[in-house]
């Protein structure tokens, strides 16, 4: 089966009902999408196929074929990161950093179809999981990527008796 991934032609020979994400992992080694629970719950395994943030882990490949499918490994690279990216790292998002490919495969979906996104639009848009809970961090990664800066969240001065 022919596959377009990251804009390039793929060939696979796989079972047609192979979930993606086990094809993307075990055949074709792009690990960057990760497994968490295998029940399209998590979100660790959200890819894009045609703009559009799916889980990976229960779509057969057969319902792909011919669509374009993106991953974390085309979003940016390190010389050139994707603004999502460097808002990431600017906003510190990350702590496990295991359901993070997810998260930005799923906020890059969000802003190709809604540039300038509210707070209520990206908690409905961004339904992953992260169990370390960065979910204010990644709304002001969101934000600082469109330019809608946040304000930094600083804690709250100590008294310092003498």
């Amino acid at each position: 089966m022919e596959l377009q991934i990251n804009g390039q032609s793929v060939q696979v020979e796989v079972d047609p009902a192979m979930p993606l994400l086990w094809v993307l992992r075990d055949v074709l080694n792009m690990t960057g999408t990760k497994y968490g629970c295998g029940v399209a719950a998590c979100g660790a395994c959200t890819v894009r196929v045609d703009g559009q943030a799916i889980r990976a882990c229960v779509v057969p490949v057969s319902n792909v074929r011919g669509k374009k499918i993106q991953t974390i490994e085309a979003l940016g690279t390190a010389a050139r990161p994707h603004p999502l990216q460097a808002a990431w790292i600017a906003e510190q998002v990350p702590q496990c950093g295991y359901c993070q490919s997810g998260m930005l495969m799923a906020a890059a979906a969000l802003l190709e179809r809604n540039p300038r996104p509210t707070d209520a639009d990206i908690d409905k848009a961004i339904s992953n999981l992260c169990r370390c809970g960065t979910y204010q961090r990644v709304r002001a990664a969101i934000h600082r990527a469109v330019g809608k800066r946040t304000p930094q969240i600083s804690p709250p001065p100590v008294k310092v008796q003498a």
